[in-house]
């Protein structure tokens, strides 16, 4: 492909912060001190590091999986995003963006795993057949991503900002259930039926979470707010220590140190299941050409021409060449994380090199089994108070994203039927129960369902040629 091809896919940035490098410290290819270097590289640890431990930590749950192999995929989780980040940093031959921009298991991919390992226990398989299911799936899923980075600039013929929008949305939408449940308990909770679950104790240490989260995330220091998520976490550990709730029993049957084991729980296919998928990862080649746009930007980069194309499509490949390696390592697809791009505006340090420490600390973590021991012990109100947060903050990243674009009554259409359709398998899943397994498969899921409507009706719905009416604008009639 010519790499010089202009890249059209809308993304919404910041112009001001195109300011080039006076503005920061330390560019892109300058080499800071190495003391200087580990104090950010941590900065941006604590920034990444809930949001890679909780897709694990919450499948695990679901699957009912024992405390070794949650301790395991927590461990691993941690582990694949080292080796991930590392190679998006270096850039290794075409792979990777050469940016400083970290990698972290996805959210995205959250609901349709949960289905899987629901559909498997439902079907008389146990944990390790799901994830074995589960892992074979994201690993072919992955080469959608390689093939697609080599085609990028046809993208925006596709996925327009509605679409990717509408879909945001609906991740965000539908794990929200998720979040609830684990705030009330948890679905052990749920299983027991012994009135633990939505018990006074449970949504009490949930709600504080919640509110210590909310009131970080609104104070004027920057330290606080992108602490939040990991304070309020903290704190409602603490408090879960004084109440007697935390088991710390299975940390003394763990190794001191974990080899990584590549296809633990095996690896296997079904393609009814690997439909949803496809999409899946065409719209996290989306999210991550956003992501090293905004990169980019704050790294005094260029935003378009010949290198940045030549960056984009090196970091999309090496996303999905890094969510083949997770699925090989036994964790879940990567992608690249967002919140870090604050971390290089706070600090002023966007050397890719501080990309390498941060790299080698998660490799560091993912090899010690008891800092994956310590998360499995959190308490589901205590991850559940602060999930429901990420997972509404997710909600309305995506509706930013719909907003921004403007809406006329072609969008507002299609993002009312993606919406409704979407959500609605998620709200009577009997609907598909008595359905072939392909369809209820591809149909089964929100953000398949709800992606395939905002694509097709995208496609196919006529352009209306009336003002583009902003929400302001909406409010004020």
């Amino acid at each position: 492909m010519d790499a010089d091809k202009e890249l059209n896919i809308d993304i919404d940035i910041d112009e001001a912060s195109v300011t080039g490098k006076s503005s920061l410290i330390y560019g892109l290819n300058d080499v800071p001190p190495m003391g200087e270097a580990i104090f950010v590289a941590f900065q941006h640890v604590l920034a990444a590091f809930v949001g890679i431990i909780t897709p694990p930590i919450i499948i695990c749950a679901s699957l009912g999986l024992d405390s070794e192999n949650t301790s395991f995929l927590i461990s691993m989780s941690l582990f694949a995003s080292g080796v991930c980040t590392f190679i998006q940093c270096k850039r290794i031959g075409p792979v990777g963006s050469g940016l400083l921009s970290l990698q972290g298991t996805s959210f995205a991919f959250l609901g349709p795993i949960l289905g899987i390992g629901a559909a498997v226990k439902a079907g008389g398989g146990s944990p390790e057949q799901a994830l074995a299911l589960i892992f074979g799936v994201c690993l072919f899923g992955s080469f959608v991503e390689i093939i697609l980075s080599r085609f990028l600039h046809l993208l925006d013929k596709v996925i327009t900002p509605v679409v990717s929008g509408t879909v945001v949305m609906i991740i965000g939408l539908g794990l929200i259930k998720t979040g609830m449940i684990s705030l009330a308990g948890g679905a052990a909770a749920l299983a027991k039926n012994d009135g633990s679950f939505g018990s006074v104790q449970n949504l009490a240490l949930g709600g504080t979470v919640l509110l210590i989260v909310v009131i970080l995330t609104l104070s004027k220091n920057r330290f606080l707010r992108m602490g939040s998520i990991a304070i309020g976490l903290t704190v409602g550990f603490i408090i879960s220590l004084f109440l007697g709730i935390v088991n710390f029993s299975s940390l003394g049957q763990l190794p001191f140190f974990r080899v990584p084991m590549p296809f633990r729980f095996g690896i296997s296919f079904d393609f009814a299941t690997f439909l949803p998928f496809i999409l899946l990862y065409v719209l996290t080649a989306i999210e991550t050409v956003g992501d090293l746009t905004a990169t980019s930007a704050v790294s005094g980069e260029p935003v378009k021409g010949g290198v940045y194309l030549r960056r984009i499509k090196g970091g999309v490949l090496g996303d999905g060449i890094n969510s083949l390696i997770a699925s090989v390592l036994n964790t879940f697809p990567n992608t690249t994380f967002s919140q870090n791009n604050g971390v290089i505006q706070m600090t002023g340090v966007g050397s890719r090199y501080v990309g390498f420490f941060v790299a080698g600390i998660f490799v560091i973590l993912g090899l010690l089994p008891v800092v994956g021991g310590v998360f499995q012990a959190l308490p589901q109100s205590v991850l559940g108070g602060a999930t429901l947060v990420m997972f509404g903050s997710i909600a309305v990243a995506g509706l930013n994203i719909v907003v921004s674009a403007g809406l006329d009554r072609r969008s507002m259409i299609i993002v009312a039927v993606s919406l409704g359709l979407g959500l609605g398998v998620v709200f009577a899943p009997e609907v598909f129960a008595n359905k072939p397994a392909i369809f209820r498969n591809l149909f089964g899921s929100a953000i398949s369902t709800g992606g395939l409507t905002a694509i097709l009706l995208s496609w196919l719905l006529p352009r209306i040629d009336e003002p583009v009416v902003t929400v302001a604008q909406e409010s004020a009639v």
